[in-house]
């Protein structure tokens, strides 16, 4: 079962099913908020291999494959910033191989 995972936003509307092109959202959280974020999607990650996140007027199912990505980057160039990153990947379709 595909467990919905809330990214907060403050923009509502119908809801647009996003599933091709390009699509990016920012907004910023306090910890608290960050961590809830966090745990719902390590919740659905442990449920499924399948989860949707949505805003308030947007969301993107996605069927993603192991093993997932995770970049850990820090800089101090002009300011320090850490910066963690999830990557997810669809399952590639390798097709299958048999022989009579």
């Amino acid at each position: 079962m595909t467990k919905k995972v809330d990214f907060p936003s403050n923009q509502p509307g119908d809801i647009e099913t996003i599933t091709d092109g390009f699509f990016e959202r920012e907004v910023y959280l306090s910890g608290e908020e960050t961590a809830s974020f966090l745990r719902t999607l390590a919740d659905a990650l442990e449920d499924d291999s399948e989860v949707t996140i949505h805003g308030d007027d947007w969301e993107i199912p996605f069927n993603y494959a192991e093993p997932i990505e995770v970049e850990v980057e820090f800089s101090n160039r002009s300011g320090r910033e850490l910066e963690v990153e999830l990557e997810f990947e669809e399952p590639e379709d390798n097709g299958s191989l048999s022989a009579e």
